[in-house]
């Protein structure tokens, strides 16, 4: 047995509804009870330690995965840090109890529970509890963390330091409104999605507040550079007073380790779910994935799916949202059934991108909150009882590269459901497709493609197999001689999960192979561990000694990569960590005049 993690759970989340406190065992050992008698065991403790603490009732939940079970139970939001205190406390007794041992050895039961409610006595912050009731009464969000409190989002909101939160009496109520929230989950695709709905609400003359993985930037300003696609990201946009619109990359770590920042959000989308960070908080297969993913259920008044995700298409049938599909085939089946239900889809029709409504279909709302048919525009005309607007055709979308892009045509369609969702007039909707670029400065490090001294530059974030299959459809597209990829991965996938990378890279047809380092994300492994996985994995697909090079980090490779090409040549870059360092050289490569054949200075 091993106590993995014990955590504070802020919002609604895989386990719960709202916040509380989680911890992961592993079971693991030869000799440990099952899943199934642990969470048996220490639902029956927790039960009698919450009422002995005060929190009697509190609601409790499980979860049993092959060796391991997760624990949770519902807390007060001012008292987190108690709460695991509690949970650790009840584990250590079921564990007990389920060894043999009547009491766990050390503390006396009376001085534990006076210990744990001196605890949750410390922690309590009445003004924080009132603020929240009067905001849940206004039918606003109330925002917390460790060290600020928060009513209202965006234009309409007011944050103090969590030690100087008012009495509700003294919140100017009349002034406190939540603006409108769209919540972007999935594997793959989640930036690009999150930007392309940003530039559609641009175009709709709206300040958007976007977080990603990238950057937190309000309106044309950046406020913070980084991963900001957990809720810390989400909670920065939503207290910044210019954010009309919020746009949240909501990513698969944040979702786990803390839940969701928002009890409501207007819509959610996911853009696909593929088999990435498996074996993480006892997520071990593509169907928990979707699971984990699909947790945005719980407060999205609407729903982007992806009709041709096979585990979307199964989880969604037990989620109560209304569901926008989305679908690169205009016969999917489940987009057929769903608009013949009067429901509403966005399809890839030839090379049309169509938003497609059923008799009776649910337009959504305006940005802002007034009922609109803006959406639901129908200059493409009716079709058997159905109405069909037609946005832009692939050649009229940058990142879309003509069609060969085929994620990023996804993309496109699952920002257009999110957008029609908003509410968002179709002129802005169509502005946005055809004016967001394959950039550095519209979508940094996405499909970037440079002209670099004769020889052709991809930069991407491609990190998985099933990003790096979608980024080799594009390649395949790109007129040229030798293809010169590098490869790298972060140090918590296993090495089957390297394996499968290594075999991903070589739909690109590589003739030569750079094996990156990324130090920065050696997660447990040590330094050069998974670039000898990688090389032994590609060694073992057939690809020669002499055709695998190694780096000790991107900008490395990168130079590797230019000293390497020749006219004519592709060099693909997947960059996780040091993408400013690369396309920086990249940048002045171009400026300086550099040409292929001479020296990368």
């Amino acid at each position: 047995m091993d106590v993995r993690d014990s955590r504070r759970l802020t919002g609604p989340n895989l386990l719960l509804d709202g916040p509380g406190a989680c911890l992961d065992v592993a079971l693991d050992a030869p000799g440990d009870p099952s899943p199934a008698a642990c969470a048996d065991a220490w639902s029956r403790v927790a039960a009698r330690l919450l009422t002995a603490v005060g929190w009697g009732g509190a609601a409790t939940a499980t979860r049993t995965f092959a060796g391991g079970v997760s624990l949770a139970f519902a807390a007060p939001v001012d008292g987190l840090y108690a709460a695991c205190d509690v949970n650790e406390a009840a584990w250590g007794m079921a564990w007990a109890a389920l060894t043999g041992v009547d009491e766990p050895a050390g503390e006396h039961p009376a001085a534990l529970i006076a210990r744990l409610r001196a605890a949750i006595a410390a922690e309590a912050n009445p003004r924080l509890i009132a603020l929240a009731a009067a905001s849940d009464v206004r039918r606003v969000q109330c925002l917390v963390d460790a060290d600020e409190a928060s009513v209202g989002l965006g234009t309409g909101s007011r944050t103090w330091p969590s030690d100087a939160i008012p009495d509700p009496s003294a919140v100017p109520w009349p002034d406190i409104h939540d603006v409108p929230v769209a919540l972007v989950t999935g594997t793959n695709g989640k930036s690009t999605t999150v930007r392309l709905i940003a530039a559609m609400v641009r175009a709709a003359g709206r300040v958007a507040g976007v977080c990603t993985t990238d950057w937190v930037r309000v309106g044309g300003d950046v406020i913070d550079e980084g991963d900001w696609s957990g809720p810390g990201g989400a909670r920065m946009v939503l207290r910044d007073a210019r954010t009309e619109i919020a746009v949240l990359e909501t990513a698969r770590g944040g979702l786990l380790r803390r839940g969701l920042a928002v009890t409501r959000a207007d819509v959610a989308a996911v853009t696909n779910v593929a088999a990435d960070h498996l074996g993480e908080f006892g997520v071990a297969t593509v169907e928990d994935l979707a699971a984990v993913k699909l947790v945005v259920a719980k407060v999205a008044g609407a729903l982007v799916l992806n009709a041709d995700d096979a585990s979307l298409a199964t989880c969604a049938t037990s989620v109560a949202s209304a569901v926008t599909w989305f679908s690169l085939d205009p016969q999917n089946d489940v987009v057929v059934q769903a608009v013949g239900r009067g429901g509403r889809a966005v399809v890839l029709d030839g090379d049309e991108i169509v938003l497609v409504e059923g008799v009776g279909a649910n337009v959504g709302r305006q940005a802002g909150g007034q009922a609109s048919g803006q959406a639901s525009g129908h200059d493409g005309g009716h079709d058997g009882g159905l109405a069909r607007t037609v946005l832009a055709t692939v050649d009229d979308i940058p990142i879309a590269f003509g069609g060969a892009a085929r994620h990023n045509v996804a993309n496109a369609l699952c920002a257009v459901g999110v957008a029609a969702a908003l509410g968002l007039p179709i002129a802005a909707i169509r502005a946005g497709l055809v004016d967001f670029q394959s950039s550095p400065e519209d979508n940094p490090g996405r499909l970037n493609l440079f002209d670099v001294g004769g020889c052709t530059v991809v930069v991407d974030y491609a990190h998985n197999p099933h990003g790096l299959r979608a980024l080799a459809d594009v390649v395949a597209t790109l007129a040229g001689g030798r293809r010169i990829v590098v490869l790298g991965q972060a140090g918590d996938r296993s090495d089957d999960d390297l394996r499968e990378l290594a075999a991903a890279a070589l739909a690109m047809r590589p003739d030569v192979v750079i094996v990156k380092e990324l130090a920065e994300m050696l997660r447990g492994r040590e330094m050069g561990e998974v670039p000898r996985v990688l090389a032994a994995a590609l060694r073992g697909l057939g690809v020669a000694d002499g055709a695998i090079m190694m780096a000790s980090d991107e900008v490395g490779a990168t130079r590797i990569a230019l000293a390497l090409a020749r006219a004519g040549d592709v060099v693909v870059l997947p960059i996780h960590k040091q993408r400013g360092e690369v396309v920086g050289l990249l940048q002045r490569l171009v400026d300086e005049g550099w040409e292929v054949g001479k020296t990368v200075a």
